[in-house]
């Protein structure tokens, strides 16, 4: 297609190859799961493997038609709740659906679809409790939402890409949180007894089992937590960290239950001391204007 000034267009192009790759995509996740796998009957004459289209529409709450068009790689918009539908219907990991909302051309929910319907006002209060860190995490620790003193309590939160903002992953897994928490060995331990706790009822969750199996490859350490089964650990009674910009914190963290059911977890950090107190406010001033670079080991 020739657009203005005769330049050829291919965004037309590039919208039809993703359809295409889309629909290619759900047939195959389509057809690696059995009837038996969620609890239909096998019945008979079934011409292709897995799934049937109507089969996939009925447990996804969605239309067939719908669906239908969906796979054949029509020119239909999807909403983020409906493929969420899908993606779970499907059994899809943490990466097939991230492929599935890049595929659809739209932004993912947050990982728990609960914790997608927290108020959007929320935001507003945590940027009130400035210069306090807060912020705001799933039952699995995905990190959801933060306030400008904890995106720089430890490093640069927003410049780190959004399926990575997972508080345990990151504390084994980024240079910046391992080297920044004093007493990170006692932490290693409450964050992992916490998930295996959090875990008993989650264990047919793709999405919770894709977070373990990639720390087990990606930390030996957290392997080693992991492997003593333990669902109980001390929490430390305050919290230490070495920030590059202000120097030592001393925080008091305390947790509460959002939602009507319970499904995330507000944070607030609060200082010990008043030295703690100026150097957050010193932090919130600091860090707009300030690039970090990997944090200093704490002493």
């Amino acid at each position: 297609m020739v657009g203005h000034h005769g330049q050829v267009d291919t965004s037309s192009d590039s919208s039809k190859s993703r359809r295409h790759e889309l629909a290619t995509f759900l047939r195959s996740r389509r057809e690696r799961i059995t009837p038996d796998d969620v609890g239909l009957p096998p019945g008979s004459r079934r011409r292709t493997p897995g799934l049937r289209r109507e089969e996939v529409a009925q447990l996804a709450g969605v239309g067939v038609t719908w669906y239908t068009w969906l796979e054949q790689g029509r020119d239909i918009n999807a909403s983020a709740q409906v493929l969420e539908a899908v993606a779970r219907t499907l059994r899809m990991d943490h990466q097939e659906r991230q492929h599935l909302f890049r595929l659809a051309g739209i932004a993912p929910l947050a990982p728990d679809a609960e914790c997608a319907m927290l108020p959007t006002h929320l935001q507003d209060v945590l940027d009130q409790l400035d210069p306090f860190p807060a912020l705001v995490s799933s039952p699995r620790f995905d990190l959801l939402a933060y306030n400008r003193a904890y995106n720089y309590l430890v490093d640069d939160v927003d410049h780190i890409l959004p399926e990575e903002r997972n508080l345990i992953w990151l504390f084994f897994t980024h240079p910046a949180w391992i080297e920044v928490c004093d007493g990170w060995d006692a932490a290693g331990n409450y964050l992992v007894a916490q998930l295996r706790a959090r875990m008993a009822t989650h264990l047919d969750d793709p999405m919770w089992n894709e977070l373990v199996d990639r720390l087990l490859a990606a930390s030996a350490e957290f392997a080693q937590r992991w492997e003593r089964h333990d669902v109980t650990a001390a929490a430390m009674a305050v919290k230490r960290f070495r920030n590059q910009l202000v120097g030592e914190l001393h925080l008091n963290a305390t947790k509460l239950w959002l939602g009507r059911t319970g499904v995330a977890q507000l944070t607030t950090y609060s200082p010990v001391n008043e030295e703690t107190r100026h150097r957050l406010e010193r932090l919130v001033e600091l860090a707009p204007a300030v690039a970090l670079t990997p944090a200093t080991a704490a002493s």
